[in-house]
C-alpha cells in the first residue's frame, strides 16, 4: 500500500485569495514529490491551537499569511537568524517542534536579481513603508551590500526604528517621505499596502535615477498605480510582486523538501491565471 502523501497547508485570515496551492502543487508535479498542500482560513483567535492540531496530525509544514506572521514567530520553538530578525514568521517546518523561517526577503532578492538581472550592490535604494512586509526584506537586501538603504515612512518613528534595528548590517537610515523631496535613487521598493486600495503615497516625481528600478510588493492582473506612476516618472524597470510570493514559496518548497523547484514557469503559469 503506497504511503499517504505529505500534508502541508497556508494558514490565514482571509485566505481565500491565496495562490500557494497552486503554486505548490506545480512545484510538486516538477519535482516528482508526493504532496498535499491546502489554504485554511483560521480563527482569529484560533492560530496556536489550529497549528498544534495540524502538527499533531501529520503536517509536515506550514505558510503563514496575515494576520498570523508575528504569532508565528512567537510560536516557533527554534528560529533562523533572518526570521529572528525579521520579527516574523511565514515559513514552519514541523519536525520535533517548530523551526520558524521567513523567506521574503531572500524571495524579493532572487526575484530582482535572478528574474529580471537588477543589481543591489553599491546601489541606492529606497524603500517606503516601514510595516512587517518591509521589515522581512531588510537583511537580505543589506547582505548584497547596497551603497545606501533609506526607509521613509509617514509615520517617521517607525522608520527611525526599523534603520535603528538593522543599522548593524549596512548603510541604513530612516525618514519620513517629506524628507524624500531633493533626492533619487537607483530602485525605489513600495513596501505598503496602498496599491491594494489603488492608492498611491504621496511621493515626489524625482525619485527616480537614469536606468532605476520600480517594485511594487504587491501584485495584480494589472499594473499597479505605483507602477503606472513610475513608469510616468522615469523608472526604466518596472515590476509588480508576483515573481516575489513564488521565490518565496520556492524557498520554503527547499526547506521542507530539500530540493529547489524551478521558478519561472510557475511565475509565467500563475500570471496567465490572473484575472
Amino acid at each position: 500500500m503506497s504511503e499517504k502523501p505529505d500534508r502541508y497547508a497556508v494558514f490565514g485570515n482571509p485566505i481565500g485569495h491565496s495562490r500557494s496551492p497552486d503554486i505548490h502543487s506545480q512545484f510538486a508535479a516538477q519535482t516528482g514529490q508526493s504532496l498535499i498542500y491546502t489554504a485554511e482560513l483560521i480563527e482569529l483567535d484560533q492560530f496556536a491551537k489550529a497549528v498544534t492540531a495540524f502538527a499533531d496530525n501529520g503536517g509536515k509544514g506550514l505558510n503563514i499569511t496575515v494576520p498570523f506572521k508575528q504569532e508565528a514567530w512567537q510560536l516557533a520553538t527554534e528560529r533562523s537568524s533572518r526570521a529572528e530578525r525579521a520579527g516574523a514568521v511565514n515559513t514552519l517546518v514541523i519536525n520535533n517542534g517548530l523551526l520558524g523561517d521567513n523567506t521574503d526577503g531572500v524571495g524579493l532578492v532572487r526575484d530582482l536579481v535572478d528574474n529580471h538581472n537588477i543589481n543591489i550592490n553599491h546601489q541606492h535604494i529606497l524603500i517606503v513603508g516601514a510595516g512587517g512586509a518591509v521589515r522581512g526584506v531588510i537583511e537580505p537586501i543589506l547582505e548584497l551590500k547596497p551603497a545606501e538603504l533609506v526607509i521613509a515612512n509617514r509615520t517617521v518613528e517607525k522608520a527611525f526604528q526599523l534603520a535603528k534595528d538593522f543599522s548593524d548590517l549596512g548603510n541604513i537610515s530612516g525618514c519620513s517621505l517629506e524628507a524624500l523631496e531633493g533626492h533619487s535613487f537607483d530602485i525605489v521598493i513600495n513596501g505598503t499596502s496602498a496599491s491594494l486600495q489603488n492608492e498611491l503615497p504621496p511621493l515626489p516625481d524625482t525619485l527616480f535615477n537614469e536606468n532605476a528600478c520600480a517594485y511594487d510588493l504587491m501584485y495584480s492582473a494589472s499594473t499597479t498605480l505605483f507602477m503606472e506612476w513610475a513608469k510616468q516618472n522615469g523608472a526604466v524597470h518596472v515590476y509588480d510582486g508576483l515573481g516575489m510570493l513564488v521565490e518565496q514559496a520556492a524557498e520554503s518548497f527547499r526547506l521542507w523538501r530539500g530540493v529547489m523547484p524551478e521558478t519561472r514557469p510557475v511565475i509565467q503559469s500563475i500570471r496567465e491565471s490572473l484575472v
